[in-house]
């Protein structure tokens, strides 16, 4: 069966391209039948806070997905104790004694860096080792990378293909810290292998890390899994997106608190370096599971598009907006209401659904829907210039006798949208005006504005008292 994982480390606030790897982990677990685990990596103690804790559980349930299985890594020292304690009696590892600060402990060949191993340490008897270990002295343990001869690490990534590395070119890495705690490398493997993690799906980033896990899985006795490193997420610029350099850019929770509809986002994170090998792009929850494959994941890392002034990517406002146009009016009330009632309006949900057709169309986000939907909760509409009353082609006095007419149709019309429309029009013909130059006073008087929704569905859902008493207000205005 297929088991995945998600584990990230509560370090910082839910970035977008963990939020990513979550996603496709999930798509992957659906497709196949298989389980979704979620596991917090918090072995990190000096870095991990309850707040990066509280910001990855909102965004992961914010996004509406799930996952079928929950585990904290700090609730797991014991297994992590006893597989560097298996991994040590295999021969697999060594007790490495060196002072050295605790920044230094996990040394590394990336970049310019050039340690492998301590070779005093890695040669030291093993009942010196012991007795020194017994003593009391503090060491760090690492894992027995083979030497001396050319063996190499090879795995087929399912979306970068063949991979393989030199044992020569990888450094005794460290499994225990000096203080006893576990390194990400054996938490991590040690928590696969128990786990039973079938695939692990993960950022590009941690592709190098692979080759040694592949060594800490074989010193497990555990098969190791399949592996898909994704490509990473990138700026404008071609910069790796990071918390440090591009702030709330790369948060999960910028695009919520934004207005987004979750599966929205959801969907558009999917199209960052993943496509379904067709021209679609707004896809439903279902959609997505069905066409999810590796063979559709780029190789080339992906662009996040935006700019000092916006963090929002405009691909990610267009499908929010398309996702938005699809919506049932009740699904659309739904989310209308809690936003509506944030804005501080009076909005009840029959009111809310009597709306949210009318404004469907006019917003590309949820908190769009206050400012364009105000005048159907305010009590007072803000001021707005009385020449906005005054029709194409008409004057003031035009505008008065528009207002006047209307008055008097409206005290008596049907309020339904055929009612009003046929009330209005013949009032316009009884003027001897167009339908427009009818309209148009009316809309502002109701709305205080020229650009709104349909005017005979606005009438009706905003009600008779309502509309005559801001259309006595607008006649005053012109009188003024």
């Amino acid at each position: 069966m297929v088991r995945v994982r998600f584990a990230p480390s509560p370090t910082g606030y839910l970035h977008i391209g963990s939020a990513r790897t979550f996603i496709f982990n999930w798509l992957f677990a659906r497709k196949t039948g298989g389980v979704m685990i979620l596991r917090i990596d918090d072995t990190d103690v000096e870095r991990n806070t309850q707040a990066s804790l509280n910001s990855i559980f909102d965004g992961l349930n914010w996004l509406g997905l799930g996952w079928d299985e929950f585990y904290r890594q700090s609730d797991r020292t014991e297994l992590y104790r006893k597989a560097a304690q298996t991994i040590l009696e295999r021969g697999f590892a060594y007790r490495d004694f060196t002072p050295m600060s605790a920044a230094s402990e996990e040394k590394t060949t990336e970049g310019k860096a050039a340690w492998l191993y301590n070779p005093g340490m890695r040669e030291l008897p093993r009942e010196e080792s012991d007795r020194r270990a017994a003593a009391g002295e503090p060491f760090v343990l690492r894992y027995l990378v083979p030497r001396g001869f050319d063996r190499k690490i090879s795995f087929k990534d399912l979306v970068y293909g063949d991979q393989s590395k030199s044992c020569e070119d990888i450094e005794d890495f460290a499994l225990l810290r000096s203080n006893g705690l576990p390194t990400y490398h054996l938490a991590s493997c040690a928590d696969d292998a128990a786990l039973n993690i079938s695939h692990i799906v993960r950022g590009q980033d941690h592709l190098t890390n692979t080759f040694k896990h592949i060594l800490l899985f074989e010193a497990l006795g555990y098969p190791p899994p399949e592996f898909a490193h994704l490509p990473l997420l990138i700026a404008p610029d071609g910069s790796k997106l990071s918390k440090r350099k591009h702030g709330a850019v790369v948060s999960v929770a910028t695009y919520r608190d934004a207005g987004f509809l979750p599966h929205s986002y959801v969907n558009f994170l999917c199209l960052l370096g993943w496509n379904p090998k067709d021209d679609r792009e707004k896809m439903s929850r279902q959609e997505l599971i069905e066409a999810f494959s590796f063979d559709g994941v780029n190789r080339s890392n992906a662009v996040v598009n935006f700019t000092e002034e916006d963090p929002i990517d405009p691909k990610a406002l267009w499908l929010n907006a398309q996702h938005l146009y699809a919506m049932s009016h009740d699904e659309l009330a739904a989310h209308l209401l809690p936003v509506f009632e944030k804005a501080g309006y009076n909005a009840t949900a029959e009111k809310t659904r009597q709306v949210a057709p009318l404004i469907q169309e006019r917003i590309k986000t949820l908190n769009d829907a206050p400012a364009v939907a105000d005048f159907f909760f305010v009590e007072e509409l803000e001021p707005y210039p009385p020449a906005d009353l005054i029709p194409q082609k008409g004057d003031a006095a035009l505008a008065l006798r528009v207002l006047e007419h209307a008055l008097a149709a409206l005290a008596s019309a049907e309020f339904t949208h055929e009612g009003l429309e046929t009330a209005l029009r013949a009032e316009a013909a009884s003027l001897g005006v167009k339908a427009g130059q009818m309209f148009q006073p009316i809309r502002v008087a109701v709305c205080g504005r020229k650009n709104a929704p349909p005017l005979f569905e606005t009438l009706a859902v905003l009600q008779r008292d309502t509309c005559l008493k801001r259309i006595r207000q607008a006649i005053e205005l012109l009188k003024r």
